[in-house]
């Protein structure tokens, strides 16, 4: 499957329209350091754009998402010939490359750089990467190490051929003195290390040297582990390394075999599957004794434990962490496990993470991943820390707006998030479903006092729905709504989006807002009507037209904005009203028109996985609408036959009988050879492996549905 990915799928993006906001990450899956060609600086996050024809180096990064920024990263230019030292700007040393000739795959990165003849080949591993410069000829050799804020502590050992210091730079963190220790081997001896007048830059000659190999590994805990992470990883040579590399991706990926006529979608499916593993990063190392360790920002202390970084929970709650729970469900515990170090660390379970709490985003959704894990019976064993790390997080009012629920107290108080807050309507409906989240995971630990508070709690989002508009609106603390409601506005009292977007963030009980609305035929037509209505917006909350507004305009789906996280389940809405061919119709036009393996792959921002996620469910034919349920919601398969390989040697097969492009609708499915009349699975009928077949038709097929057969709701 290695061979059908190329790193560089939705990186064609600019800070005012997203093809995806991805960039080319070589590296191990979820390693602690990422890799990628730098063609720009000048571009801030966006330092990558595929047609660039310019190479400034490889940039060792750390950055999740542009809108992020980077941390702790740096950059090697290999260089040679006569080298001016009177100029160290990236502009005077950079070269031209072919990227057509270039090879951008997960595990390896090979690059020619025009100007000089100097062909370059990376390969990663976890906390490293080994690096095989040929230069043309033996003639005065070097290599350019340059990073923000410069290299401190820098040594060079008795032989010249190792390298170690610390970099410390970053968008934000709780520790102003927060470091990245590095070491480096060398093939070779540094026949001369200078510095520039900007203290930024360091050149490392080599002398007449034609092949120099370098392995490197970094540390945030110590220049001494820096060593040790760099000594583990000295026992291979580059072949070997980028061949476990390799073996390690194949592992990943093979997890889901695909067969399917349409090579394009089964590229496009691959390279999804690829972006779903290198989120979350390792923020841990192995100790000498091979313990898990690390480094604490809040305190500044290195602790012991597992630690994970880079993930907006926000994004990825949907949908990465759904599939881990069917393909990886051990490294979804070691996550979780480093997710409860981050509420130990600092008192509050995290959001935003990279490397530590950013606090972005609305709500606090990693509740939604602790759920999902605790109903299908992964990590029980720590569900008890779990809970009260979410209850601490729902209900202790941070100092640092950070940490923790926007409003705290006024949800507690009122049932709903007033306007005074931000994005008040989003973290009304997302509060009440972590409630919903909370009531589950004390439910599997059978604590029901605290399980049927938060399930009553979890209707909270009805405090906030208009009759009259049929959607969910901003109140002030006396219950009043915002008077002046445009139902095009976006910003303000929406996030990202307008209310058109926003006011379907029921995932755990569709069932109740269908009965707000006055019931199944009234709630039909409201979501017909939002892909009727042309893609309008204001730009009222935001003074300008953001890129998500214009992602939205472009794809012409409508009012959903399936570029954007908060309409990912909506096209599986119709299901809940029984009329689920409505649904598979707009789903197969969305991943058929949408989505493709090319440099602009995606509808929008991909953010860590979360939007490859939507299409790697939606092509099997599923969805997990309401993680923390154990369902998931029935599609339309776009791919002829998906094999899962589940944990325990067992598999799980999706067959599309009689499909074909311009068909968009199922007749029938079958669960294991019985007549599947449920409009979802469960997680169990998965795990359990066996064998699903959809009845693909040309015609779509309506008959009613009992309430057994529609997905979960807590008013069901």
């Amino acid at each position: 499957m290695l061979h059908l990915v190329d790193t560089r799928q939705g990186t064609a993006s600019q800070y005012k329209y997203s093809n995806g906001n991805t960039l080319p990450y070589t590296a191990h899956p979820f390693g602690m350091n990422h890799f990628v060609v730098q063609t720009s600086s000048e571009r801030g996050g966006w330092f990558f754009h595929p047609h660039d024809r310019n190479f400034e180096g490889f940039r060792l990064t750390h950055q999740p998402s542009p809108w992020m920024g980077d941390f702790q990263h740096f950059l090697l230019t290999p260089v040679c010939g006569e080298i001016n030292m009177k100029h160290s700007a990236i502009t005077h040393i950079s070269s031209s490359y072919r990227p057509e000739e270039a090879v951008f795959t997960p595990h390896y990165l090979k690059i020619k750089q025009m100007r000089y003849g100097i062909t370059s080949e990376l390969t990663p591993s976890i906390y490293g990467a080994k690096l095989k410069i040929a230069y043309p000829a033996a003639a005065e050799n070097a290599l350019y190490f340059r990073t923000p804020g410069g290299v401190h502590d820098m040594a060079v050992d008795g032989d010249g051929t190792q390298l170690t210091g610390y970099i410390s730079n970053f968008e934000g963190c709780k520790d102003p003195n927060f470091k990245m220790w590095f070491a480096f081997k060398f093939s070779s001896p540094i026949v001369k290390c200078e510095t520039f007048e900007s203290v930024d830059v360091l050149l490392l000659r080599f002398g007449d040297v034609k092949n120099l190999e370098i392995s490197l590994a970094t540390s945030y805990i110590s220049a001494a582990q820096a060593e040790l992470n760099l000594s583990r990883d000295l026992t291979l040579n580059f072949d070997q390394q980028k061949a476990q590399t390799a073996a390690k991706w194949e592992y990943y990926l093979s997890k889901i075999e695909v067969n399917h006529s349409n090579h394009e979608q089964v590229k496009t499916f691959y390279n999804c599957l690829y972006r779903m593993f290198l989120f979350p990063q390792k923020c841990y190392e192995l100790d000498s004794a091979g313990n898990p360790v690390h480094y604490d920002t809040t305190s500044k202390l290195v602790k012991p434990g597992f630690l994970y970084t880079n993930n907006g929970f926000w994004d990825t709650f949907r949908t990465v962490y759904p599939l881990y729970s069917i393909l990886i469900p051990d490294e979804y515990k070691e996550m979780m496990q480093g997710y409860l170090n981050s509420y130990k660390n600092t008192g509050y379970l995290p959001k935003w993470l990279s490397p530590d709490e950013r606090g972005t985003m609305p709500g606090t959704l990693i509740d939604g991943l602790i759920a999902d894990a605790a109903v299908k019976g992964i990590g029980r064993d720590i569900m008890p820390e779990m809970l009260e790390a979410m209850l601490a997080t729902a209900t202790v009012q941070s100092q640092d707006n950070s940490y923790g629920r926007s409003g705290t107290k006024d949800y507690m108080k009122l049932g709903y998030v007033p306007y005074d807050y931000h994005e008040s309507c989003n973290h009304t409906q997302d509060y009440a479903y972590s409630d919903f989240c909370i009531s589950q995971v004390a439910k599997t630990i059978g604590n029901s006092e605290v399980s049927d508070f938060y399930k009553k709690q979890s209707l909270n989002y009805l405090n906030i729905f208009d009759k009259e508009t049929g959607f969910m609106r901003a109140k002030d603390k006396e219950g009043n709504f915002r008077k002046d409601f445009n139902q095009f506005d976006w910003g303000r009292d929406y996030a990202e989006g307008s209310a058109w977007q926003n006011s379907f963030a029921v995932y755990h009980d569709f069932q109740g807002l269908i009965n707000a609305h006055g019931g199944k035929d009234q709630f039909f037509d409201k979501i017909t009507t939002l892909y009727n209505t042309p893609p309008h917006f204001t730009t009222l909350g935001y003074g300008y037209e953001i890129h998500e507004m214009s992602e939205v305009a472009a794809i012409k789906f409508g009012q959903c904005g399936i570029s954007n996280q908060p309409s990912f389940h909506i096209p599986y809405l119709f299901n809940y009203v029984g009329q689920p061919a409505s649904s598979q119709v707009v789903i197969k036009q969305i991943m058929a028109n949408l989505f493709d393996s090319g440099f602009t792959g995606f509808p929008g921002d991909e953010d860590n996985g979360s939007m490859s996620g939507w299409y790697v469910f939606s092509a099997m034919g599923f969805y997990p609408v309401a993680p923390g349920t154990g369902e998931y919601v029935l599609g339309i398969p776009l791919l002829d036959e998906v094999k899962i390989n589940l944990p325990g040697n067992k598999q799980f097969v999706i067959t599309a009988s009689e499909n074909a492009p311009h068909a968009n609708f199922v007749k029938g499915v079958t669960l294991n050879g019985t007549v599947h009349t449920k409009l979802f699975i469960s997680h169990k009928d998965i795990i359990a492996g066996g064998e699903i077949d959809f009845a693909i038709a040309l015609a779509p097929v309506y008959k009613e549905y009992s309430a057994e057969e529609l997905p979960y709701s807590v008013s069901k």
